[in-house]
């Protein structure tokens, strides 16, 4: 299917929180990206239950109010490698934020998820997405520098399990 158009890029530990991993899927020519939940994310590991998934990030920024318009994507919010996508409480109490983790234009969030928060968890990397997000084209290359590829994510989390054992 649409996998084998998109490079997929991690990052891990997001702000220090241990196991917080996010993966970019970039599409090959078109330099879209789309923000997922990565595997190892506490959100995906059994027994979880998503409560609440908000994209009011402050008083004054909803990410719901992200208005695009034309080829320019004129009204597009800008995102920093750190900008908060959404917030997601889960029913144990935790409460998770989603970065963007590419700096970019945000050019939708996936508002299906909130009223399926199921499709996060059973189809994290398709339907389940949190966003899509345009870099700028000179950026498109460098946007996902200090990335980890899938190789080396996986050797990420290899580490992470002989650690734990």
């Amino acid at each position: 299917g649409a996998e084998r158009y998109f490079t997929r890029w991690y990052k891990p530990d997001v702000k220090g929180r241990p196991c917080e991993d996010f993966c970019v899927l970039q599409h090959s020519n078109r330099r879209i990206c789309v923000i997922t939940l990565a595997e190892a994310h506490p959100l995906l590991q059994s027994g979880k239950t998503i409560k609440n998934i908000n994209y009011q990030i402050s008083a004054n920024c909803s990410r719901l109010q992200n208005k695009v318009s034309g080829k320019s994507k004129r009204g597009a919010q800008f995102l920093t490698e750190l900008a908060p996508l959404c917030r997601i409480s889960s029913s144990d109490g935790e409460e998770y934020t989603i970065y963007s983790c590419i700096r970019g234009r945000l050019i939708e969030v996936n508002e299906n998820i909130l009223s399926n928060p199921a499709l996060l968890q059973e189809k994290p990397s398709t339907e389940g997405y949190i966003a899509v997000v345009l870099p700028k084209f000179e950026e498109s290359k460098s946007v996902t520098q200090g990335l980890l590829t899938q190789k080396e994510y996986e050797e990420v989390l290899l580490k992470r399990r002989s650690s734990a054992s």
